[in-house]
């Protein structure tokens, strides 16, 4: 057996904004240089990916993506240097959130063997 943790950050009203799924899409837009691509690279829609984004600059009040309009392609983005500092805290936070979750998993491992062992059949 093995622990899966997702952590998601919510609104006032409970809706998700801010996940693994909108970490991945910054980190891909970064490397890509553009929300479109990167929503096309983590096979997502445009509409979902810019949705996404929207959602979270709207929820934390700060843009987290400056974007870049003209030029042939019309098309392309890089972070605020929020958007970049966002990256590293929420990442710093899934992995200290994770880590702090081992000791008591480890715990009732311990324990869920043991009643298995009580209550075993045969």
């Amino acid at each position: 057996m093995e622990l899966k943790a997702k952590f998601y950050i919510t609104d006032d009203d409970g809706n998700k904004f801010m996940g693994i799924g909108v970490l991945w899409l910054l980190e891909k837009t970064r490397q890509l240089g553009s929300l479109r691509r990167a929503a096309k690279d983590m096979t997502i829609s445009y509409t979902k990916a810019y949705n996404m984004i929207n959602r979270l600059e709207s929820c934390l009040g700060v843009d987290v993506l400056e974007r870049k309009k003209g030029g042939s392609s019309r098309d392309g983005a890089s972070l605020t240097p929020f958007g970049a500092e966002l990256i590293r805290i929420y990442s710093e936070f899934q992995d200290e959130a994770r880590a702090r979750l081992e000791e008591p998993y480890d715990k009732f491992d311990k324990e869920l063997t043991r009643l298995k062992e009580e209550f075993k059949n045969g």
